[in-house]
């Protein structure tokens, strides 16, 4: 019998998928999600190979785990971000920040493009992970808009352009180039959703 990593079969079963999930992180990021192999994967976590089976069918499964587990953490930590602010233009500033901000591994992977490689089915339930942010999206756009910060527009329309947007943004490492694409992307969506009046021309 395998040796029980932590104080549970339900902590080993945890750690188990983090250094899984680490593991996929890593060498997605060096060799692209197409390269890689479940022995690759398992060998980097310091696992057997029959026990990533134990926990994933397939390579798309553990990639769908993944992109599971750090949409959760991301949306939890967005939430807890805007949970003090009252303001639903500030709202929507710290959610472009914090979206602009927010390194899109599974995206910048090297190799082909992950929806050449994924399955029709996966490809949906990445996307339904997508909708989890967007929901985050949608209650501040709401609420500006009932309270007058934002004019009537049709959310359906608006929320995937600005997340289309944030998501395709890339922005320097650093220095002062950094803060000025995140605070002309922060203006540039403020006022697309109409919080801010047209810079004249």
């Amino acid at each position: 019998m395998p040796k029980i990593i932590g104080g549970s079969l339900h902590e080993h079963r945890e750690q188990t998928r983090q250094k899984l999930f680490a593991a996929l992180s890593t060498l997605m990021a060096e060799q692209g999600f197409d390269a890689v192999t479940l022995a690759e994967i398992a060998q980097a976590a310091g696992v057997g190979r029959t026990a990533v089976y134990n926990h994933f069918p397939d390579k798309e499964a553990l990639l769908l785990g993944f992109i599971t587990h750090e949409t959760e953490q991301y949306a939890a930590t967005l939430q807890r971000s805007l949970d003090d602010i009252d303001d639903p233009v500030e709202q929507l500033r710290t959610y472009v920040r914090q979206q602009v901000q927010l390194k899109r591994v599974y995206h910048l992977a090297p190799g082909p493009e992950l929806r050449s490689v994924l399955s029709r089915g996966t490809q949906q339930r990445v996307r339904e992970h997508v909708a989890v942010v967007e929901v985050i999206l949608r209650d501040i756009l709401t609420a500006g808009i009932e309270s007058g910060a934002f004019p009537q527009q049709d959310l359906e329309v608006t929320v995937p352009l600005v997340n289309a947007c944030l998501s395709g943004r890339g922005v320097p490492d650093d220095g002062p180039e950094r803060e000025r694409a995140i605070e002309q992307t922060e203006q540039f969506v403020l006022r697309a959703v109409g919080a801010l009046a047209p810079v004249p021309a």
